[in-house]
This record gives structure tokens, sequence and C-alpha cells, in this order.
């Protein structure tokens, strides 16, 4: 079987595992989703890779001496309905690289090929290649595979969308950040971060 190193030798209508994913040696950063590849967006910014930088700057030292590991992409995330246990590489069909995630169960959850199952706390930063996939189609499979707290960072508007999952396990717009507010998590109530600091980029100087 020859190796798949362009996309262009893969079938973009078929459905893959991660399994098969595992196997690919591209040069273009994908996603699968549902079984269906999604080419990612070019490599981000420098607005984007700033307000990870500073989103980061809070959470590593805050989780530094906790049970939570924090985890910046590139990082494989394997998702699926979150009734189902552990599943083999070729029982999965999607896995996400989110800009940010919080796993708090790492002995559970983590292996030497990134997370198995659904973080606890995911941050997307947005782009304009990428805002309708993190807007709708991300955010139902985070709520699908119980992703607790789901963050969405706007960088043009500078906001961030602060998402928790309810009793009925549908997600609900827990706040809206902006400007001179505090942002703090659903999750970790003793993390507060500046959303003036988080915006703070070196592309708006």
């Amino acid at each position: 079987m020859p190796k798949i190193i362009h996309l262009d030798q893969l079938d973009l209508t078929q459905s893959y595992s991660y399994a098969d994913y595992l196997t690919w040696q591209l040069k273009e950063a994908v996603e699968l989703i549902k079984g269906k590849i999604m080419v990612m967006s070019p490599a981000p910014n420098v607005r984007h890779q700033d307000i990870s930088s500073n989103l980061l700057g809070c959470l590593l030292p805050y989780f530094k001496h906790k049970k939570c590991r924090v985890y910046a992409a590139p990082f494989d995330v394997r998702l699926y309905d979150r009734k189902k246990s552990i599943l083999k590489n070729e029982e999965i069909h999607t896995v996400v690289q989110p800009d940010i995630c919080v796993v708090c169960q790492p002995e559970e959850k983590l292996d030497i090929q990134g997370c198995n199952g659904a973080p606890d706390w995911i941050i997307e930063i947005l782009s304009k290649g990428n805002s309708k996939r993190e807007i709708h189609t991300k955010y139902e499979l985070y709520q699908e595979s119980g992703v607790i707290e789901y963050w969405l960072v706007f960088p043009e508007h500078q906001t961030i969308h602060q998402f928790v999952l309810n009793g009925q396990q549908k997600y609900e717009l827990q706040k809206m950040y902006t400007n001179d507010d505090i942002a703090v998590p659903y999750l970790f109530p003793e993390l507060a971060m500046s959303v003036n600091e988080i915006f703070d980029t070196w592309a708006d100087d």
C-alpha cells in the first residue's frame, strides 16, 4: 500500500478512521470530522499566536502543580459520544486539534498519541478561515462528546464567548467577556484573566 503523503491521494468523499489518519504523512494539517477530512487553515497569523501565548501564559502557571494538564495545538483530541467507553483507533472517526485544551483525567484519557475522549475545557481562537467550523460543527461535536466548558475567542471583536454544559448536557452561553472584563472559567473560578491582556498583541501596536 503506497504511503499517503499528498492530500490528492485521498478521496475526500470517503469516510476514514483515526487508524487511517495515523498512517498519513501529509504536509497539510487536517482534522477528521465524523470520518470526513477537513483541511485546516494555513499557519495562524501573529494576532492568533499572540492571543494563544497570552492565554497559555495565564494557564500554565496556574496548572503547574495541579492534576489537570494543558495542551496547545498541534495536539490530537479524539472525540466520540460521551455515552461510549474509550474506543479503539479503528472505531474513532473524529480527531480535532483545539488551539488549547485542559484535561483533568490524564490517567484515563492521555496516551502517547494525545487525548482519547473529551477534554474538560477547550479554547478555540477564531480566524476567517475556520470560524464556521468552530462556531457550528465543533460546537456540536464538543457538546455531543461532553466537553464541559468551551470558549470561543473572537480576535477581531476582542470578545470571548463562554459556553458550559447544563443539566440537559446542552451548551448554555454562560457569559460574554470583552474590554476591561475579567474572564473567569466556570471550572476554575479562582483563575481570573484580564481580557485586555489576553488580546494584547503585537499586531495591534
